[in-house]
């Protein structure tokens, strides 16, 4: 599903110092993604690169459940199913989900920090509010899980 190479092998070294071509120039890796309409979860058909392919990553990573699809590798998605159907406090918000999250989102080595972190149940869904620092900008997160 992701266009993103797989982070385990990733050398963090082509990030910050880039490749040089055969003509001299210096190439850096942009993350790229297929593009996302995030109101109705449908793919534009366009491919977004930098912070816009990070959002959609973000997007897609909030939007799977970890161990539930083979095809995804056991540290992609969340784990918020186990939390459906229980009284989900503010405390539980504010650390476990919240560490959740966290954790699917710093293995992808574009994202450097989570900030402004704000959640809240609304009816069966949890609201998650917060801002993430990429290498390439910084992009607002506002989405029902």
């Amino acid at each position: 599903m992701s266009l993103l190479p797989d982070f385990d092998g990733m050398d963090d070294d082509l990030v910050e110092d880039g490749d040089e071509d055969l003509d001299g120039e210096v190439s850096y890796d942009v993350p790229q993604e297929y593009g996302i309409d995030f109101s109705t979860g449908q793919l534009t058909g366009k491919i977004v690169e930098g912070v816009e392919a990070i959002k959609t990553w973000i997007w897609c990573t909030l939007h799977t459940e970890r161990f539930k699809y083979a095809i995804h590798d056991w540290d992609y998605g969340i784990e918020i199913e186990p939390y459906m159907g229980t009284t989900v406090t503010q405390e539980i918000l504010d650390t476990d989900i919240k560490k959740e999250i966290q954790d699917a989102l710093y293995i992808n080595p574009w994202i450097t920090d989570i900030n402004d972190w704000d959640s809240s149940v609304e009816k069966d869904k949890v609201h998650l509010k917060f801002t993430v620092d990429t290498d390439f900008g910084e992009t607002e997160v506002d989405e029902f899980v």
